[in-house]
């Protein structure tokens, strides 16, 4: 596994971060000129544009900072997987990336660049939405499938599934799967224009919560199939996943819940698990208050009886395309360390629905660990990691 976000530079700072309950989300913002910089706090990765170029040796004109905190990520699952070069570039070697922002995130500099330069610009071809999983095949000359996901949030949690989906069907030995979203006006202007921007930190499940905080980060994670990793380090099995859509509005889940219901009812049966069994669930959690109202009639409808939960997008803030990957990361380092971390900055229980998640860290006994990922249009997946 590898890890960015803004609690940490790599799987185990992030480990740490979340075991200290800290919070990465800040009104100290310094990526780019912006009227919201000290209005609004975001999840800033604490690593400039200006010094990762130097830090990945990467030379190349118009790489965005997308680009550059997914291959951040992507070294370092690849390093911890010990994946040599040639099985990298190898025909059976799967990557699946996604990213909702990708090269959007240079949209201001794409513009200033068109009108000044009549022989073209190095941000064009960064601004495909694929071009963050490009730019990984290319450096590492990868043959195998490649594939780029976008269905806004729940974006890397479909990446990790469908590099299962291809290892289960033959089409890859293993998958490099995750996904990677930085901060950009683009995104800032347009959350804003939806209303749903929070000026403090984000409540998720709180009675009180108003909305979210915008945070960046990348992660990936390496599958695979279990008769191929004898004397491997191993931290999780991958045992279910679905994909489910509401298709109620283009940025609201309906009221009851469909789709989050059925992801995660999908996930359970693809599994082989009752809901009992299930020992915890990192939320979706975004501190919306038509998200973690309807995320939690969703949890009733389908828990008799409630297992711990908790969100970790007070920690880092809501990173988009990256979400699930990064959950996911986390969802695991909960199966190994057999830990839960709290949902920060939680007060009062939603009135209709009574459910307190996590509120402080917790050793205790896990076995399977459900992940959510909802995004906008509906689209709703459910990951269960279970104990290796």
């Amino acid at each position: 596994m590898g890890v960015i976000s803004a609690i940490g530079n790599s799987v185990a700072e992030n480990h740490i971060a979340l075991t200290e309950a800290v919070c990465g989300v800040k009104k100290e913002f310094s990526l780019f000129p912006t009227k919201y910089a000290g209005m609004l706090p975001f999840g800033q990765v604490n690593i400039s544009s200006v010094s990762l170029p130097g830090k990945l040796n990467i030379t190349e004109p118009g790489v965005t900072r997308t680009t550059m905190l997914a291959l951040h990520a992507f070294n370092e699952a690849i390093r911890d997987a010990q994946i040599p070069l040639p099985q990298l570039s190898s025909f059976d070697t799967a990557l699946i990336g996604a990213s909702t922002v990708g090269g959007m995130c240079l949209t201001d500099e794409l513009y200033a660049d068109a009108n000044n330069n009549t022989e073209g610009s190095p941000y064009t071809l960064s601004y495909d939405c694929a071009s963050v999983a490009l730019y990984l095949q290319q450096r590492f000359e990868m043959n195998g499938i490649i594939n780029t996901i976008n269905t806004a949030c729940s974006s890397s949690a479909n990446a990790i599934m469908y590099g299962a989906m291809l290892i289960k069907n033959g089409f890859a030995k293993r998958a490099i799967v995750g996904g990677a979203d930085s901060l950009a006006k683009y995104t800032i202007n347009g959350f804003h224009a939806l209303h749903i921007l929070l000026h403090e930190n984000c409540t998720p499940f709180d009675e009180g919560r108003k909305g979210l905080n915008l945070g960046e980060g990348a992660a990936f994670l390496v599958l695979e199939k279990e008769e191929d990793i004898a004397g491997k380090k191993v931290y999780a099995e991958l045992t279910g996943y679905c994909n489910a859509n509401d298709a109620y509005h283009p940025s609201s889940l309906s009221e009851q819940g469909d789709g989050p219901f059925f992801s995660m009812r999908g996930a359970l049966q693809n599994a082989g698990l009752s809901a009992s069994q299930v020992s915890f669930i990192n939320a979706h959690g975004t501190g919306t208050e038509n998200n973690d109202e309807v995320e939690s009639r969703s949890l009733l409808r389908l828990f008799e009886n409630m297992p711990p939960f908790a969100s970790s997008k007070a920690n880092i803030g809501h990173t988009l395309g990256a979400a699930g990957a990064i959950e996911a990361v986390y969802s695991i380092l909960s199966l190994v360390h057999q830990e839960v971390y709290p949902n920060l900055h939680f007060n009062q229980p939603i009135a209709t629905t009574g459910l307190i998640p996590v509120k402080s860290y917790q050793k205790i006994q896990l076995q399977h660990v459900m992940s959510n990922s909802f995004g906008f249009g509906g689209n709703c997946s459910s990951l269960i990691f279970s104990k290796a």
